[in-house]
């Protein structure tokens, strides 16, 4: 069996929210507790659990959107796109110009990002509202530029939030053959989803998180099964 090359390895992490509830007073929410498993090159990793249970969190930390409070994240990749990844846009700028800077923030540089600005234009379907203010954009709007931008921008290790409203159905539709195309190739994937059969199908491993721990890592269909058993008698 021929050794698995490690992308992303996540030992011990914790991540800890604190929300102030008065003066000198704050509540702590536990969101990661002791998270340690690994990401290899060239697999779909898919990421299973209710809500609530940190899959959101375990993304941004993926992504380097959040640093964990305790353990260590090792990433041996230069690009790691959130295709949910909206952080950054600045309102008062264009979706030209926010496009620019997002692909920056993903790693890549100012040329890269100026050439590909008309596929992104292209596949975002903005149209004129590319070069208007991102103050003036819908919710839909916003996350359809996020998308193409994290999208067309290739990156080593590609991060798929199923949460995510890319706007109308013919677009949604669009996107989600984008995906299944990455999915499909060589790309490294780490999909967050709540539909089992949609890990099995196009997963090879899984992570089963509950209440921000790692119950379980293991070859998708199996743990699937047992983790859908474990939800009908909970």
């Amino acid at each position: 069996m021929p050794v698995q090359e490690t992308c992303i390895r996540l030992e011990n992490v914790g991540v800890t929210f604190k929300s102030r509830k008065g003066f000198f007073r704050y509540s702590k929410h536990r969101a990661l507790n002791n998270v340690s498993f690994e990401v290899y090159r060239g697999e779909t990793l898919g990421v299973i659990g209710r809500n609530g249970c940190g899959k959101s969190t375990l993304l941004k930390l993926l992504s380097g959107i959040l640093k964990p409070d305790e353990g260590s994240i090792k990433s041996y990749v230069k690009h790691v796109s959130l295709q949910s990844l909206q952080t950054g846009f600045d309102s008062q700028l264009s979706g030209r110009n926010n496009a620019i800077l997002m692909a920056m923030l993903l790693g890549h540089s100012k040329d890269a990002a100026y050439k590909a600005l008309p596929q992104i234009l292209n596949f975002s379907e903005l149209g004129n509202s590319f070069e208007e203010p991102v103050k003036t954009y819908s919710s839909g709007m916003r996350a359809r530029l996020g998308f193409s931008v994290s999208m067309l921008m290739r990156a080593d290790v590609l991060l798929v939030d199923e949460t995510l409203g890319v706007g109308d159905k013919s677009f949604r539709i669009k996107a989600e053959a984008v995906i299944s195309e990455r999915i499909s190739s060589e790309q490294t994937v780490v999909f967050v989803s709540h539909s089992g059969e949609q890990v099995k199908r196009v997963c090879q491993r899984a992570v089963w998180l509950d209440q921000g721990e790692v119950i379980k890592v293991g070859m998708a269909e199996d743990l699937v099964d047992e983790y859908e058993q474990y939800s009908l008698g909970a």
